[in-house]
């Protein structure tokens, strides 16, 4: 489990060892010093402006073990929605684990009608979703993986010629710190890291199915019409993924647009003619719209592909052929 906001020790450790917690402040600033600084892209540097300031951020003080709500309540706020530090406590913070584990916050983006996309663990990505002006919340380890003290902070901005990132973090609204330094701490947590959009709107670095996961999570929590623009700007953004068109089937469906699920579902089989649940949806749906002669075409290809669906496609192709002969 990964928690957020550094831990206290007991105010009689923190009397009784004072050398060894100054040794382990040196040991830190020395292992920030020697690690290796990050690296970018040469398409990145020329495709992303060289400094950019969210300044638009909300900042709030970070209280104890209280990080990953006032993350949650700076970017959630930055996207519209009404809501506040004091309301996300009892929400994504666990007294038991002093802090907020990931879960709990990706799932409180969501109750709030957002989108949380867990981005890609590379500074490239950072500074895109950034330059495409999106805050993102990244989570720190600020000491050494066998004495963890994790955070929660929000990126907002950075500076390619001084190689400095900012960040609301803790009580501190545009912390600056350098690029080496900050992703030595970034990297202690698997550089992980998300950004909080309508549905609709999607991270410029998204991979196809990362986004598909996080749109198929948010569909769970909120239903096939909060996710329905998300699965529209997927499947205009990757027009040649074939489970993207799926999924836009079936939300379509959920919401009772029959002729725009046939449609999904078609363009689902062009770009996949092995996807079989594809082809048996498009049976189903085409019958229910009376047209049973696409229907049983569909149904026949969906038959004749191996795979755990091809017994309902088989199914569903008996049933209705036999109920064409029985029309006759």
């Amino acid at each position: 489990m990964m928690f957020d906001c550094p831990r206290r020790q007991p105010t009689s450790d923190r009397n009784a060892r004072p050398a060894g917690v100054l040794a382990l402040v040196l040991m830190l600033l020395l292992l920030a010093g020697c690690a290796s600084a990050p690296r970018l892209d040469d398409t990145t540097r020329a495709a992303v402006a060289p400094r950019v300031l969210l300044d638009d951020v909300p900042f709030h003080g970070q209280r104890d073990y209280q990080c990953g709500p006032a993350s949650l309540a700076m970017t959630l706020q930055h996207d519209g929605v009404e809501t506040d530090v004091d309301a996300l406590i009892p929400q994504v913070f666990t007294p038991g684990r002093e802090g907020s584990v990931q879960p709990e916050m990706l799932a409180t983006v969501r109750r709030h009608g957002r989108i949380p996309f867990v981005i890609e663990g590379r500074l490239d990505a950072l500074l895109t979703e950034l330059d495409a002006g999106h805050p993102v919340v990244v989570m720190q380890n600020l000491s050494l993986p066998a004495w963890p003290l994790w955070h929660y902070a929000v990126a907002i901005g950075y500076d390619l010629e001084a190689r400095e990132m900012i960040l609301h973090s803790g009580t501190e609204a545009q912390r600056v710190e350098s690029f080496r330094p900050f992703d030595a701490t970034w990297a202690r947590s698997d550089r992980w890291a998300f950004v909080a959009l309508s549905p609709g709107e999607l991270p410029s670095t998204i991979a196809p199915q990362a986004a598909l996961q996080a749109i198929g999570d948010f569909e769970a929590a909120r239903g096939a019409e909060a996710a329905l623009p998300a699965w529209e700007a997927l499947a205009s953004r990757f027009p040649d993924h074939a489970m993207a068109h799926f999924a836009l089937g079936n939300a379509r469906h959920a919401e009772a647009d029959l002729e725009g699920a046939i449609g999904a579902f078609r363009d689902a089989v062009a770009s996949d003619a092995t996807l079989a649940p594809a082809w048996l949806n498009l049976g189903l749906a085409l019958e229910s719209a009376g047209r049973s002669d696409e229907a049983l075409d569909a149904l026949r290809r969906a038959a004749a592909l191996p795979g755990r669906w091809q017994p309902h496609s088989r199914e569903a192709f008996e049933r209705l052929s036999e109920e064409a002969r029985r029309s006759e």
